[in-house]
């Protein structure tokens, strides 16, 4: 069944879209992500616009934290005055991104920047969190994990401004957090994505928070960023496809649920080596995408720059 998308102005399978969206609240719920980093390539692999892949990419991520993170809120499992750290961070950060975006718009190259962005982020990333991952798995019953782990976030710890974290049992600086959030902000804008594939893994090995917490308070921040990033796409840019973003909402707020319940039943390590491994896969995809000969090397596409 085609649908015509008045915005991305392309004809697309409903049950394709249901799909990409279910799969993308699935890893929402599982890993704690927002799911931008692989939706937003997957609109990219059927034909949708970078520039609208990226507003809708983000807006979907809203729909899949909410649910996501609504069943965390359930579990108590999410730091609230950690998330709000992390968001004012976010917020900023996104209102920088969506001045690069519109800046790299103007030039024209901004189909180029977002796919080669995914390519290095997504690449460095799923790299580190693989090796990372599978050390803290050869580790996990040894004696002295927890000390080499403690070693590597001294800094952290003598930075000013700290304050206590309950749910988390921390007392640290805010301006790490600050920091990973505006990153995320940034990435947000640019690229479409929650950043919780870059949160994640900053909030377990920088601050030291708790696995079980990490994913909750990671789903609470790109809530409130993924939303403000819309917004600001959508006045400054009008490349939001609502018709785009509702079929992949319906498909994402049922693959959130699925993934918490699944997510409680693997360990946290478990977790980290398939998100890493997905991480790569798509990374991987892109790279090829931009050095294969395509298959076709004309082509006619309206409503591809806004």
């Amino acid at each position: 069944m085609q649908i015509y998308l008045p915005i991305a102005e392309v004809s697309v399978n409903l049950f394709l879209l249901l799909g990409l969206g279910g799969l993308v609240g699935l890893l929402s719920g599982l890993f704690g992500v927002g799911g931008g980093f692989i939706i937003t390539p997957l609109l990219f692999f059927i034909g949708i616009p970078p520039t609208v892949a990226v507003a809708t990419g983000a807006n979907q991520v809203v729909a899949s934290s909410v649910s996501g993170v609504l069943a965390q809120f359930r579990r108590k499992a999410v730091d609230v005055p950690m998330g709000m750290v992390l968001q004012a961070g976010g917020i900023l950060g996104s209102g920088l991104g969506i001045l690069v975006f519109n800046w790299l718009t103007r030039l024209g190259q901004v189909d180029l920047a977002v796919q080669l962005a995914y390519v290095v982020f997504l690449g460095g990333i799923g790299a580190m969190m693989l090796q990372e991952s599978i050390r803290a798995l050869r580790r996990a019953n040894r004696p002295g994990a927890v000390r080499s782990r403690d070693q590597s976030r001294k800094l952290v710890h003598r930075l000013p401004f700290k304050m206590r974290f309950r749910t988390s049992g921390l007392y640290i600086s805010v301006i790490p957090p600050f920091v990973i959030g505006m990153a995320v902000g940034v990435l947000a804008a640019v690229m479409g994505v929650g950043g919780g594939f870059i949160m994640v893994p900053a909030m377990i090995y920088l601050l030291g928070m708790p696995t079980k917490v990490v994913i909750g308070t990671s789903l609470f921040q790109i809530l409130i960023v993924s939303a403000f990033t819309t917004l600001l796409h959508a006045i400054t840019n009008q490349s939001v496809d609502v018709l785009l973003a509702l079929l992949l909402i319906v498909g994402g707020v049922v693959g959130a649920q699925i993934g918490t319940r699944l997510g409680a039943k693997l360990k946290a390590e478990q977790l980290r080596i398939l998100l890493a491994l997905l991480v790569l896969a798509v990374a991987l995809k892109l790279g090829l995408d931009l050095v294969l000969p395509p298959t076709e090397l004309y082509s006619l596409q309206t409503g591809a720059s806004r």
